[in-house]
This record gives structure tokens, sequence and C-alpha cells, in this order.
């Protein structure tokens, strides 16, 4: 079984709870219009690694000193389009004492994918919008598999940290944030939700691949908003939220 990684990161802090081990797994099936990295969708594209779980164990292994607080972040991408290998790579994971999570989009919701579930201490999950209107034309799938994701998350138990990209003129909408932190107080397996404020530093990416930037002329989201949807969240939530 050979998994195809985009790139590595040592020493993460952003990805999960302390310093952790992250691989960016290649291909993605979504086309969000904030997505900064748009070298990872196409998973056919070439790649630095194409390693077996094994392989890709003994490299976190080198870390172990570091990472003994913290864990392994298995990103991407989507890193459920290669659900079979972030499985066994998680259950040798588990094996080592590593504390495992999944950043994900819940774009794929298979028994394969909850089979991941298994092996998984945290999930990182996306939430791009609660407005059925928008989300295909925002990423370019519907939000029905991000929903029964959630639900299914719910239903297990699964630790959960929220992901939510505030992008002016889209999800920068009072009513819109108010909608989501309502909706999200009914989940008890939320721990946490991070906002994550819309910025413009993968663009050059999207030249270089000669793909257009559908966001143009977007500006980036200004402190003061970003308050303003922590304080929103705040509002309904009695978990953390962060930004």
């Amino acid at each position: 079984m050979i998994g195809r990684i985009h790139s590595l990161e040592s020493f993460g802090t952003v990805d999960g709870p302390g310093i952790r081990f992250v691989a960016f797994f290649q291909g993605c099936p979504m086309r969000c219009q904030f997505c900064h990295n748009p070298d990872t969708w196409n998973p056919n594209a070439p790649v630095k690694y194409e390693w077996t779980p094994e392989q890709l164990l003994d490299e976190v292994k080198k870390y172990r000193n570091f990472i003994r607080k913290g864990g392994v972040t298995c990103t991407g991408g989507e890193p459920l389009m290669q659900a079979d290998f972030i499985l066994e790579f998680f259950r040798l994971c588990k094996a080592e004492g590593f504390h495992t999570a999944l950043d994900t989009s819940g774009v794929i919701f298979t028994e394969k994918a909850k089979a991941v579930l298994e092996y998984t201490d945290l999930v990182l999950l996306d939430i791009k919008t609660l407005d059925d209107d928008i989300h295909k034309s925002y990423t370019g799938v519907t939000r029905r598999n991000n929903q029964a994701f959630l639900d299914y998350l719910e239903s297990i138990h699964k630790p959960v940290w929220i992901r939510h990209v505030v992008v002016p003129g889209i999800t920068d909408d009072d009513e819109r944030l108010t909608a989501l932190a309502k909706h999200l107080s009914a989940y008890k397996c939320v721990e946490r939700v991070e906002i994550l404020p819309y910025h413009t530093m993968g663009r050059y990416k999207y030249e270089e691949l000669g793909i257009h930037y559908p966001l143009e002329g977007v500006d980036e989201l200004s402190e003061e908003r970003k308050a303003n949807a922590v304080r929103i969240l705040q509002k309904y939530l009695t978990c953390r939220v962060l930004a």
C-alpha cells in the first residue's frame, strides 16, 4: 500500500494539540474558493513522497521526543481520499502510543472513513458554510456529507475541533455566523471552534498553476471582523472559541 504525500511538517503547532508531525496528503475532491493549497487538488500530480504506512511511521519516529506531548496529524488535500492508507498508518501510530488527529472536510463519508475514526483521537472538521444555497458554488460540492460526518462524530462521542474560514462578503456575515454558532451549540462532541481569517498567501500558487483565482479583489479579513466573529460564536457556545 502506497500513500501519496504532498509534504511533511515535523514541528507543527496549529493542527491539533501540542507539537505535531503533520503529513499533507495529495488529492482533494473540493474546490473551495478560499483554498490556499490548490497544488494538493490533483490526486495524480507529482508528489515528494510515495511511501508505505511503515515508511511514514519510521519518519514520524525520528521526532518522537519532540511530539510525545503532541502527536501526528493527517491533513491535505483531503486525507480520506486515501482512507486505506490513513487507516493502517493510524493503526501503527496508536500501537506506538502517538496521539492521532485527522484534519478533514468530511466530504468523504464512507464505511472506510468510519473505520479510520476507530484509530483517530481527534477530528479537526472544516465547516465551510451552513448555507445550502451557496455551499456548492463556494466549495464545488453539497454540504450533505459534511453534515452527516458531524452527526456521526456526535453519535460515537469523538472529540472534534471545528474550523471555519471567515471570508469577507461570503461567510463574514453576522446572520450566517449566528446560525453556525446556534447549530454547533447542539453538539456535545465539539470541544473547540477555530475561526480562520481569510488570507491571500496562497494566491501565487494559482498563478503558477495557471488557475483563475476565484476571490480576486476580496480583501483579507480585518482584525475587527475577526473579533466580531469570535464574539458571535462565544455568545452561543460554551466550548473554547479561538482565532
